[in-house]
């Protein structure tokens, strides 16, 4: 039962709990974007700045994080996010931030 429960809140993760500031410092002092949307979701609007790496293609993409001291996660809900967050910490990232909605990040980017 345990382990069930482990599954299902797994597939609904959300978002690290970096506080807005920080997390708008983070991005803007050099913090590595990475939207995992697919290409056309990411083509209809994204955060300037930010790369497009889509979950499906994040294996094949893991020298683009290398030398990265923060990497943060945006996806549209934050679910892939999450799901990226824990491969990468699994292939020996550190400092990754799951910020979930890329909107809400953009938001928080775009209000001062």
């Amino acid at each position: 039962m345990f382990s069930r429960f482990n599954f299902f809140k797994k597939l609904f993760v959300r978002k690290d709990k970096t506080s807005t500031n920080d997390l708008k410092s983070i991005i803007n002092n050099g913090g590595f974007l990475v939207d995992l949307r697919t290409k056309d979701e990411f083509n209809q609007g994204h955060i300037e700045g930010s790369i497009n790496i889509p979950l499906a293609e994040l294996g094949k993409s893991l020298e683009k994080f290398k030398d990265h001291t923060h990497i943060v996660l945006v996806c549209f809900s934050g679910n892939r996010s999450g799901f990226a967050k824990d491969i990468l910490e699994k292939k020996g990232f550190k400092n990754t931030i799951n910020a979930g909605a890329w909107e809400e990040v953009n938001n928080l980017l775009n209000n001062n």
